[in-house]
């Protein structure tokens, strides 16, 4: 289910390559940027930066795709001390859980993946525009 949820977000990206995702605690995140990585060819494991804020997935042959966990940051400028915009700016996926401290620097063509937990423990995955 993950490698043909991860399938579809990708197709629906075209050249956008900024993904802010929103889910509360659980919902699956990261296992979905795994799912991501993995199909955009990442050769690393992809795992939660929750202490590293952000980890590059090498991609043979292409540019490294980008994980970030903005959770335990509280302020937008220290969104702004990790150099955001070299990421951002960079062409390559950048991929983003908790994202609210972030939206001052998420460009127009962001796309939001809103996944929500259903009442027999499904998710549901929904695209929009921030």
């Amino acid at each position: 289910m993950i490698a043909a949820a991860a399938d579809w977000l990708v197709s629906q990206l075209g050249s956008r390559r900024i993904v802010a995702f929103d889910a509360p605690m659980g919902a699956g995140k990261t296992t979905l940027i795994a799912g991501i990585a993995s199909r955009l060819g990442a050769v690393d494991v992809a795992n939660s930066p929750t202490f590293s804020i952000v980890n590059s997935y090498e991609v043979p042959g292409g540019k490294p795709v980008y994980h970030f966990d903005f959770y335990r940051l509280e302020k937008a400028s220290d969104v702004a001390d990790l150099g955001i915009y070299d990421y951002l700016d960079s062409g390559s996926y950048c991929l983003m859980e908790w994202p609210q401290v972030a939206l001052p620097y998420l460009p127009e063509d962001t796309v939001v993946a809103r996944i929500e937990v259903n009442a027999d423990g499904s998710r549901s995955l929904t695209l929009l525009n921030i």
